[in-house]
Parts: structure tokens; C-alpha cells; sequence
């Protein structure tokens, strides 16, 4: 298996982690205007359970100890590339490779997964059809009222993928917004329950939602969108897949909401019962993230960089409360 939905941040590469988070500022008092990373509504989309049934799978018993026993972990994933998806019928990307470790350092050896739609990825945890959520998703308030996140794992920024040659001249959502006020009709498209969707409602800007990054890349190159805003890792990962889509990448932005520099983090998502599971993935993945080697080893081949990985001092807790502290 393997994991995806990562972003490349646009600091230098020699930027330290302590500086980047003191770049990213208002990181967390941003996140209260995201709807939804890289990545599909948001956590209230998401949220809620499927018949309830979310609480009875958490309270049948420890769930680290089941998993430890079974020795086998079912992940929820969106087929975002490169966070988790398929690849010839078994899992992978980052995220994926990521948990492959973590998860066996855990003493759980095998990772299986559901491919699920983004915005079914949270009701179908809290509903017990898979134990986490392998998605590189966007730590947030209304997500974290509805399930607990792990500490930072990844950081990511946005991207416009337009057709190619970018006719309108598009390079971030202001410019959409611009070329909107001014009475010119853009056709944009977002990930449904995207962090990008968020973006595009504090903006006051109309949107199409689709359901997956493939749709999204679909509808541009028909002509049926203009653009189409995500993680940049993923969009600019789908553009090299596909030369011949007719489609290109603006260059990777951080979107600025009333002054304010909108820059994600995510994590994976457990069910809110399950905190002895959450402690001790927390634990191992301290081993994966406590340096870019340790970190590259494990997310490098999918395209992450160093600037991916979380500044030290940036925490959950900080993202679920919606300001620094």
C-alpha cells in the first residue's frame, strides 16, 4: 500500500521548520474557513454517522488491541494521487506507505483498504466500515468535532489546473475572484468537501463541485470548467500522468483569506473513541516524521519534499482549535 494527497510548500528548501511555521501564521485561524488536501464538503459535509453506527463499532472493545490481534488494518482512501489510491486493485501512495510503517511498527503487518468518495470518507469511519482514514486530510475544526486527527503529518498548498496555454490568464483564486467582479463569467470547479471549496465560499465565489481529482481534470479538458483548484501535489502529479489531457498547472500558491495566508495540514482520522489507538500511532509516527530523512524515506518517491514535512511545534490541537497558540 501507499499514500498520496501531499502539497509542496513554496519557501526554500533550506527554510527551518520552526521559520516555516512562523510563515504559515494564521494557519489555524484560517482553517475555521475551510470547508475541507490535497487533495474532497467539509467536515460537516463529512461528518455525522451512517445510521449511528459509529459509536457501537468504537465501544466493542479496545480497537488496538483487535487490530493488534487480527494484525490487519482496513484504511478508508479517495484515490487521490499521490496520497493513497489503487493501483492495479491494491493500495497505494504516501499516506499508504506511511501507515504500511507506522501501522507495523505497531505491530499491525498488514494495511488493506476501502476506496470511498472524499465526503464519505468520515461517516463511513464513524460507521465502522474501516478503522482510519488514509487520505492526507486537512486538520480543521468542523472535521475535528466529528473525529480525532493524528498529529501533523503532511503540509500542502493550492494549485490551478486550467487548459492548456491558461487562456484566461489564471494564477491563484484572487484572480479568479478579479476577473468575476468584473463582470467576466469563470467556470470553476472543486473538490466537494475540498479545503479549495472553503476557499471559494470565503471568496464569495460560485463553484461546481466533482467528486474526485479525475472528474476535476475531466472537466476542465471538456471545456466544462476553467479551472479546477486542489493540492497542488496532487493536480501537478495528474498533469505529468496525463500529457495529453490538455490541461496545465498554474504555479502552486497559498490562497490568502482577509490577510490571512491559508496553509494546510493534515493528518489521519480516527474515530473519537479509539484514543489509545490515536496515542500509539502518534507515537510511531514521531519515528517517520522527527527529520526530512526519516520523512523522505518514507514519502520521497511520491513527490513530497522536506517542505512537506510539519514544523515541530505545530500541533493538532492548535488546527482543531482554529488559531495558534
Amino acid at each position: 500500500m501507499t499514500i498520496q494527497h501531499l502539497t509542496t510548500l513554496t519557501s526554500p528548501a533550506g527554510t527551518s521548520r520552526k521559520r516555516r511555521l512562523l510563515q504559515g501564521a494564521g494557519l489555524l485561524a484560517a482553517s475555521a474557513l475551510m470547508l475541507t488536501a490535497c487533495g474532497g464538503g467539509d467536515g460537516g459535509a463529512e461528518g455525522g454517522s451512517e445510521g449511528g453506527e459509529g459509536t457501537t463499532a468504537a465501544a466493542e472493545g479496545n480497537t488496538l488491541e483487535r487490530l493488534q490481534e487480527e494484525g490487519t488494518i482496513t484504511v478508508g482512501i479517495a484515490g487521490e494521487v499521490p496520497y493513497s489510491y489503487l493501483e492495479d486493485g491494491e493500495p497505494a501512495g504516501a499516506t499508504v506507505a506511511m501507515h504500511e510503517k507506522i501501522f507495523a511498527d505497531m505491530g499491525i503487518e498488514n494495511v488493506e483498504a476501502e476506496l470511498v468518495e472524499w465526503n464519505s470518507l468520515i461517516p463511513g469511519l464513524n460507521a465502522g466500515r474501516f478503522d482510519a482514514v488514509s487520505a492526507g486530510m486537512s486538520i480543521l475544526p468542523d472535521r475535528c468535532a466529528q473525529a480525532a486527527f493524528s498529529d501533523p503529518e503532511i503540509m500542502y498548498t493550492t494549485t490551478l489546473m486550467v487548459a492548456e496555454g491558461n487562456p484566461l490568464g489564471l494564477t491563484d483564486l484572487d484572480s479568479v475572484k478579479e476577473k468575476v467582479d468584473s463582470g467576466e463569467r469563470v467556470n470553476l470547479a472543486v473538490l466537494a468537501g475540498g479545503i479549495e471549496a472553503g476557499y471559494a465560499e470565503s471568496l464569495g465565489l460560485d463553484v461546481q463541485s466533482v467528486p474526485d481529482a479525475q472528474t476535476g481534470m475531466d472537466t476542465v479538458a471538456n471545456g466544462r470548467a476553467d479551472a479546477f483548484a486542489m493540492t497542488a501535489i496532487s493536480l501537478n502529479t495528474l498533469a505529468e500522468e496525463n500529457p495529453d489531457a490538455g490541461v496545465e498547472t498554474t504555479d502552486a500558491f497559498v490562497q490568502v483569506i482577509d490577510g490571512v495566508e491559508q496553509i494546510g495540514a493534515g493528518g489521519t482520522v480516527f474515530r473519537q473513541d479509539d484514543t489509545e489507538l490515536v496515542e500509539a500511532y502518534n507515537e510511531a509516527l514521531a519515528s517517520v516524521t522527527e527529520s526530512e530523512e526519516t520523512y523522505l524515506e518514507v514519502v520521497g518517491d511520491y513527490g513530497f519534499t522536506a517542505e512537506n514535512l510539519p514544523p515541530e511545534d505545530l500541533t493538532t490541537e492548535q488546527l482543531c482549535a482554529g488559531e495558534l497558540g
